[in-house]
């Protein structure tokens, strides 16, 4: 157990450093475009996380989660559009605005769970999205809002080109934002959200206020899918409807499966996965989603756990051949035929 710990903590350690070191040397290699679709894993593996937080590690399947993620980004533009607000004044309080509406709505879908807590947390997201449609004169309607300023840092202004300045600043509060993730999963909450997940009764059963926890879970969620909602807004410069549209939610439920829910690492890798699908696959067919779908089923059917359980899965195929090739190797002599027992061995021994 220790060994495998270790063994765990040295590839983590063997991965993170150079994919760290990369990560900060990218806008010396990668051209504008590349580097944009970069920024934009990083906001949505943020995004992906967050949802992890509910359906990986609490075992809560939302279709509602971009309804933080549009609740962000409207924040930011509001607040960056009309009134000029520094960036970091806004994400706190496009992160503030999500919490305000996870403890809302808390209490209301957090009654139910498994397929009524989708549909309610559905629900949701398209109350929002009709609010958002139809107060034209606050959100633009079905136009959005355009033209948000796209924030940058100081000492980098000159040195850099905007983009890679953008960059940064997602890198800064991303990574900001994984640390504090990092802990808490790996803190007695987490634990307890693993708890609840695998069986919430006999967790009750133990004095776990689990409903509490539940609850707990859902706000800190709302706040980090919020962040990824503000940052995708200062990205684009631009916020509308479908970023509250349960679509967005349902992409975001790939990403986490696809890489592996409950896991640390694997939202990150579904959400580099699906939007390098649609970004560099969309290029040759406009299939992509076809694409998508098949990768989908492929490792829903091979790794159940997810591409980033892929080494592990390769490990056990590789001990279980090992475990049968001395089998394989031994002659046909050596292994006794199983022989049918005849009529009156059978009426002998009864």
């Amino acid at each position: 157990m220790m060994a495998t710990a270790r063994l765990a903590r040295n590839w983590r350690r063997a991965i993170g450093v150079p994919l760290a070191v990369l990560l900060l040397a990218a806008p010396a290699f990668l051209p504008t475009y590349p580097l944009s679709v970069l920024t934009e894993i990083l906001i949505f593996s943020l995004f992906a996380m967050s949802l992890n937080l509910l359906l990986g590690y609490a075992g809560l399947p939302s279709l509602g989660h971009s309804a933080f993620f549009g609740t962000g980004g409207y924040a930011v533009g509001l607040l960056a559009k009309y009134l000029g607000i520094p960036a970091a004044v806004a994400l706190l309080i496009a992160v503030v605005a999500g919490v305000a509406l996870a403890l809302v709505t808390g209490p209301f879908v957090l009654r139910t769970h498994g397929a009524y807590f989708l549909i309610l947390t559905l629900s949701l997201t398209q109350v929002l999205f009709g609010i958002v449609w139809l107060w034209r004169r606050v959100t633009g309607g079905d136009d959005g809002l355009p033209g948000i300023p796209t924030p940058k840092l100081p000492f980098l202004v000159g040195r850099v080109s905007d983009t890679a300045n953008f960059y940064y600043l997602a890198l800064v509060v991303v990574g900001i934002a994984l640390l504090t993730m990092a802990w808490i999963v790996r803190s007695p909450f987490g634990l307890a959200l693993i708890g609840i997940r695998e069986n919430e009764r006999y967790l009750a059963g133990l004095g776990y206020p689990t409903w509490t926890l539940k609850y707990a879970a859902y706000t800190i969620a709302g706040g980090y899918g919020a962040l990824a909602g503000g940052l995708f807004a200062y990205f684009k410069g631009f916020v509308g409807p479908g970023q509250i549209s349960w679509l967005l939610a349902g992409e975001g439920m790939v990403m986490v499966i696809l890489g592996g829910a409950g896991t640390f690492w694997g939202p990150i890798i579904g959400a580099a996965l699906v939007l390098l699908l649609r970004y560099e696959v969309s290029a040759f067919t406009q299939r992509w989603v076809m694409i998508l779908g098949i990768v989908f089923i492929l490792t829903v059917l091979l790794l159940p756990q997810g591409i980033v359980r892929l080494p592990d899965r390769i490990r056990q195929l590789r001990a279980q051949l090992r475990r049968e090739a001395p089998l394989a190797r031994r002659p046909a002599s050596a292994v006794s035929p199983h022989r049918e027992p005849s009529v009156e061995q059978v009426i002998e021994r009864s």
